[in-house]
């Protein structure tokens, strides 16, 4: 059962239950590179820390859409790498998220890439909410994070990735939160819808969590 209504091309959420509500908020519990290293490796790692925190989002995004969580949820918050059984447990559940939903995530995924803002954006929220009871740990990460957004190119896709499936599943809260209050619609907030980025960083794990082919 669906647990949004359409108003046009905008979605609204009805309240959410406190056990989703959880979800989403551990959700943004990621171990984001505390330390900068030129080298291959941390840029590899923090690439599939992205994965993870994406294809995590679009699976607590698809519960909070209408689906029906599974009681054991330990494989959902293991931070280690995603592959096998693991992996298309939760790319099984992204797949369920319907099209005008996994439509808020392509917005916010699109704008970032498209605006000359994206890493200052997407660093901060990705970091401060991965460690938000530690200020330290937090500003360490945000400028791993936005150094490696500004330095490499081809990783813009995957953090933005990360920060736009986070967005819409704390956005998707607050707007259930206002129509709980008020008995009203409230959509879901997303930055403008930019044009399909081109090629390059656009991994086929992104391809494939977006639906692009």
């Amino acid at each position: 059962m669906e647990a949004f209504e359409l108003r046009g091309c905008r979605v609204c959420p009805l309240p959410v239950r406190d056990d989703l509500l959880a979800l989403v908020d551990k959700g943004h519990r990621i171990a984001w590179p505390t330390w900068l290293d030129t080298g291959p490796r941390m840029q590899r790692d923090l690439l599939e820390l992205c994965r993870l925190r994406t294809a995590r989002g679009l699976a607590v995004l698809s519960w909070l859409a209408g689906g029906q969580p599974p009681a054991e949820l330990d494989w959902l918050w293991t931070s280690r790498r995603l592959t096998g059984s693991r992996q298309e447990r939760m790319y099984g559940a992204a797949a369920t998220v319907p099209d005008a939903v996994l439509g808020l995530v392509l917005a916010n995924w699109t704008w970032a890439l498209d605006t000359g803002h994206g890493g200052r954006v997407t660093a901060p929220y990705l970091a401060g909410t991965a460690y938000p009871g530690d200020g330290h740990l937090a500003a360490a990460a945000t400028m791993t994070l936005y150094q490696t957004y500004a330095r490499h190119q081809e990783s813009r896709p995957a953090i933005a990735a990360a920060w736009a499936a986070a967005r819409v599943g704390a956005d998707w809260c607050k707007a259930a939160e206002l129509h709980a209050a008020y008995g009203s619609q409230t959509p879901v907030f997303t930055y403008p819808r930019a044009a399909t980025p081109p090629p390059i960083g656009v991994r086929p794990w992104i391809e494939r969590l977006f639906r692009l082919r």
